[in-house]
């Protein structure tokens, strides 16, 4: 066993200088250029994974995307230009935070519909159960005489049931 972990070792040895790490490209050699690929990648929508930009989608897709972004901007394209191309392409579904259009007004607006549903929800039912409360009258003076006999009536029983349960356990013993 051992000469096989030292084995292991020296052959890991030997093809270790073999190994090369390669340098990371730059995707672009201007920087001003690639940070106005990545603002405009940040806006589009990875049609592969659906949930993230393409920016930080690592899909084919989303890099031929993000290349075809970099030849628009190389091209002299703005930024508009290049969303409404790939909106004309591909559809609304595209972008990441959508237009707001007569389409998308739901979108937008349906959290805070949901938020003022449920405030007028929560609001009528406080209501309701504050108007039950208020029905709710004092006890009589006959109701709560009565109250008290039967919870008098409990305590006795109680103390009576713990009485018999205490003399039959001395009584086990014994």
């Amino acid at each position: 066993m051992k000469s096989l972990k030292l084995f292991t070792l020296s052959f890991l040895l030997v093809l270790a200088p073999l190994v090369m790490a390669k340098e990371a490209e730059p995707m672009a050699m201007d920087p001003v250029l690639e940070k106005r690929v990545n603002e405009i990648s940040a806006e589009l929508r990875c049609l592969v994974c659906q949930n993230q930009t393409i920016a930080d989608s690592h899909a084919e897709l989303a890099i031929d995307l993000k290349n075809q972004v970099r030849g628009m901007v190389k091209a002299g394209k703005t930024q508009d230009d290049i969303v409404d191309y790939m909106v004309q392409r591909y559809g609304d579904f595209v972008r990441y935070r959508p237009a707001m259009k007569p389409t998308t007004v739901l979108l937008w607006a349906g959290p805070f519909l949901l938020l003022l549903i449920g405030l007028t929800v929560l609001v009528i039912n406080l209501r309701k159960r504050m108007a039950l409360v208020k029905d709710d009258v004092d006890l009589s003076s006959e109701e709560n005489e009565r109250l008290k006999a039967i919870l008098e009536s409990e305590v006795a029983e109680q103390d009576s049931s713990q009485k018999n349960n205490s003399q039959q356990n001395r009584e086990d013993k014994s």
